[in-house]
């Protein structure tokens, strides 16, 4: 999203972690690998060998596989400490970035946000930022 490298979004994701605190290498790898699998033809073996059977089992649930359900997708993130702190900085992140895009996509992300998100968020340290998020991103609807 904004024309930026590929590499900047999980580097950021990384650096939101740091910033809350999130140190261990597992989080910080997790949050650099967390879209191989979506995004690119690094392999499963390539993020064990890398990052761990804890790092590769986190980046598997973070990936959407076809024809998933939110729902399911939601509750096994939420299973998983590093998955759940790695999708919360990278929603914050992406809420972040929403504001160059168009506003279908924009309402779209922050109706999804409220629907799962919020909730997967609260009592995390992201719980505030995201709200925060949330709001700006809502105020650039034309109304």
């Amino acid at each position: 999203m904004g024309g930026k490298p590929y590499i900047s979004h999980p580097i950021e994701v990384a650096s939101i972690l740091e910033k809350k605190g999130f140190l261990d290498t597992k989080y910080i790898i997790t949050a650099l690998f967390h879209d191989l699998l979506e995004d690119t033809d690094a392999s499963e073996q390539e993020i064990f060998f890398y990052g761990g059977k804890d790092v590769l089992t986190a980046v598997k649930i973070l990936t959407k596989s076809k024809g998933y359900k939110m729902e399911v997708y939601i509750q096994d993130i939420r299973n998983n400490p590093i998955a759940k702190m790695v999708k919360l900085a990278d929603r914050l992140h992406n809420l972040l970035s929403a504001l160059v895009a168009n506003e279908k996509f924009r309402k779209r992300y922050v109706k999804e946000t409220e629907e799962f998100y919020l909730d997967l968020a609260k009592g995390t340290p992201f719980e505030e930022d995201i709200l925060k998020a949330l709001s700006a991103l809502k105020d650039t609807f034309q109304y």
